[in-house]
């Protein structure tokens, strides 16, 4: 394979050895921040979801965070593939003013047109995503403590300090700047009242889980897709506990998480059952009472279109190599990931990022072209790995 390389945990070669991978298997699929980076996954997005995963009936667990978390709602829509060329079409061509004499928008700007794009792509939409007969969607944001509880000019900037260098010490310490909460689809019937049950465990950082409904999909998205000082921060979302809620990269930048499969749950379950919830009402976690996964079933699989085979788990843990390591969390995922050598032959010689804003400036004709010409050339992941489905060759799954 020229341009897609397939990691897989132990557990997941294990299974890919004896049994190949069927979309029967899979129980779960993250999807990571990163911005225009998530434009690469569409030809993947497209044919998972509207021709390998149709094969089965399963429910499967979808969690994002940022674009990861758009894309992730977009799989919910009816005629999924038409929602992910709208998608891919939209976030390409988006524009924003730059006042005279600036770099860039302000974040105010951004967030006004941002939410504006939301409610024009999801619009009238919203009861297709949360009634999906098979797929429950994971929203991920991260909600500011103290500091952090309301976005001002002084507070914040110093709060993301204080982040940055408690998460350099200690991740899990960084809870006391930043939590994760979780807006969940409606449960299924054969679950409990209220939302679906997180196919991870939360004992790795503080977490609060939500009801997603109407009143919060919106804002609750365009919170998770928030990036600090580019976006406002969305404050006071329906049904969630108050406060400002930024990007669910932040906390989640690649969903390195303790992944449980649809086939546990039945004891995610008797989990809950047991006290983790603390009120029906808000359906939120106690981050306390929360137990580890347990392993996954066999065949049970996580199946992740990224766009590198490296798991980060929070933003600001880019740059602690030591972090990007592969830990038993994993050890039932599947990365889809592009060659980096096969990147080298896109525009730039890189997949399309933010920085592209700045390098094409007021020029998004030229910006656009790169990244549709980045787009197209991602068709050949689609193509290697649905021969590859054909006949799974396991010298060709790298250790993960």
């Amino acid at each position: 394979m020229k341009a897609l390389r397939i990691h897989a945990g132990p557990r997941a070669r294990q299974h890919i050895a004896e049994h190949g991978l069927q979309p029967s298997d899979v129980g779960v699929i993250p999807a990571a921040a990163g911005g225009p980076k998530g434009l690469i996954l569409g030809p993947l997005d497209r044919y998972i979801f509207g021709q390998w995963l149709p094969r089965s009936t399963q429910p499967v667990h979808l969690v994002g965070a940022s674009i990861g978390a758009w894309r992730m709602a977009t799989a919910c829509l009816d005629q999924a593939v038409a929602a992910f060329e709208r998608l891919e079409h939209d976030y390409i061509h988006q524009q924003y003013e730059i006042p005279p004499g600036k770099k860039r928008p302000s974040a105010a700007h951004v967030s006004e047109r941002f939410g504006h794009n939301l409610q024009a792509f999801y619009g009238g939409r919203v009861d297709e995503v949360l009634s999906h007969p098979r797929f429950r969607l994971h929203i991920v944001t991260s909600r500011g403590r103290h500091m952090l509880r309301r976005e001002h000019g002084l507070a914040t900037p110093l709060g993301y300090l204080g982040a940055f260098v408690t998460n350099t010490m200690h991740r899990k310490a960084m809870g006391a700047w930043l939590e994760r909460v979780v807006f969940s689809s409606p449960s299924l019937p054969s679950e409990i009242a209220g939302c679906a049950a997180l196919p991870f465990a939360t004992t790795d950082y503080r977490t609060r889980q939500v009801a997603l409904d109407a009143s919060n999909f919106m804002p609750a998205l365009q919170a998770s897709c928030s990036i600090p000082f580019v976006l406002q921060a969305v404050h006071d979302i329906p049904g969630a506990p108050r406060g400002a809620y930024w990007d669910g990269g932040i906390t989640d930048y690649h969903m390195h998480l303790a992944y449980r499969t649809a086939s546990d749950a039945k004891d995610a379950i008797n989990v809950i059952a047991k006290g983790a919830i603390k009120t029906e009402a808000t359906g939120q976690f106690d981050p306390k009472t929360v137990t580890a996964a347990p392993p996954p079933a066999p065949g049970g699989l996580v199946l992740y279109p990224h766009f590198q085979h490296r798991v980060v788990p929070g933003w600001l843990d880019k740059g602690l190599k030591w972090r990007h390591k592969a830990t038993p969390a994993l050890d039932s995922m599947v990365v889809l990931s592009p060659n980096p050598d096969w990147v080298r032959s896109l525009p730039n010689a890189k997949l399309p990022d933010r920085n592209d804003f700045m390098h094409y400036g007021t020029d998004s004709a030229a910006r656009a072209k790169a990244w549709l010409t980045a787009t197209r050339a991602s068709q050949q992941l689609v193509d290697e790995w649905a021969q590859w489905l054909e006949r799974p060759d396991l010298e060709s799954v790298h250790a993960l």
